[in-house]
């Protein structure tokens, strides 16, 4: 296009441009841009997730070997701290309290540390994932993958740490009477369902914590309480044996609760299915599909927005 001006020179205007007019969604789509770290579709997302398998168990290793590198006794501590803090539970509420009547001291050490063990598991994988996210916005910031990858890491790393505990674990069974048997197979698919569980808890605190950090200060207060709701330092139905029995059904059904009752029926010979709400394996894999899927939907839902703003 060209025009006249005032003193006869013709000035040349550029053509109108052919995007003109378009929404940024349209130029788009026009010229095949996407945006940058876009939520892929669910599948597509599993499918990344099972490509980063790798990353994730190698990342959760790292974690776990870097964890105590400061201290003097390094790995001992996996399993030295649930151990220092079931002796202090005993002192407290094996000896002063009594929290152990009912059952035999053979029956009630092993289950005693069999509760704190188990109930570590969840609780630090519940205070990991919080800061799975915002702890690590370096990278999330720097490098393009499935954030699920850090809380599934993380969880995963508490699985490892608890390995080691639980060979201290067979060793007291062992002390107390309880010796190896067909039984202690059954700690295999518990724990499975426990680490499903944890991974879909873990996921959903890694969501929370990524925009409400002071959830990290918050958590310890809940797990606490969680923790003494589950009968990991005493029977629930015999310390609520006075009480209306729906108190009891509740608290036993927790899934807390459920898990360490079920590695405890399987390791301890005194504990028998009596102690065992009705229906129990089937509870147990209803929670950890539950919060496992749930918890997996409910992070890829916010894939986009994770390390942003």
């Amino acid at each position: 296009m060209s025009e006249t001006t005032h003193d006869g020179a013709i000035a040349v205007t550029a053509p109108p441009s052919p995007d003109e007019g378009l929404s940024p969604a349209e130029l788009a789509a026009k010229y095949g841009l996407s945006v940058s770290g876009a939520r892929p579709g669910l599948a597509e997302y599993v499918r990344q997730l099972w490509g980063r398998r790798h990353f994730i168990l190698a990342f959760s290793q790292a974690k776990l070997t870097a964890q105590y590198s400061q201290a003097k006794l390094g790995q001992l501590w996996q399993v030295a701290t649930p151990l220092l803090n079931a002796a202090v539970y005993f002192l407290i509420f094996g000896l002063i309290l009594n929290a152990g009547r009912g059952m035999e001291k053979e029956v009630y050490i092993p289950f005693l540390v069999t509760g704190v063990f188990v109930f570590m598991f969840t609780q630090t994988s519940v205070m990991s994932g919080v800061r799975a996210i915002s702890g690590n916005l370096g990278l999330v910031r720097a490098l393009h993958f499935p954030r699920a990858s850090l809380p599934i890491s993380f969880a995963l790393q508490q699985l490892q740490q608890l390995m080691f505990s639980m060979i201290v674990l067979f060793v007291i069974a062992a002390a107390f009477g309880s010796y190896p048997s067909m039984s202690w197979l059954l700690i295999v698919p518990a724990l499975a369902l426990q680490f499903l569980f944890n991974v879909g808890l873990s996921l959903i605190m890694a969501r929370l914590g990524s925009k409400t950090p002071d959830l990290a200060q918050l958590m310890p207060f809940v797990m606490r309480t969680w923790m003494y709701g589950s009968g990991v330092m005493f029977s629930i139905p015999i310390m609520l044996q006075d009480k209306p029995a729906w108190i009891a059904e509740v608290l036993m059904y927790n899934p807390a609760a459920i898990y360490m009752d079920l590695i405890r029926f399987a390791l301890i010979d005194g504990y028998g299915s009596e102690n065992l709400p009705s229906h129990v394996w089937f509870a147990a894999l209803l929670w950890a599909v539950l919060v496992g899927v749930a918890g997996f939907v409910y992070f890829w839902k916010a894939e986009e927005r994770y390390g942003r703003g």
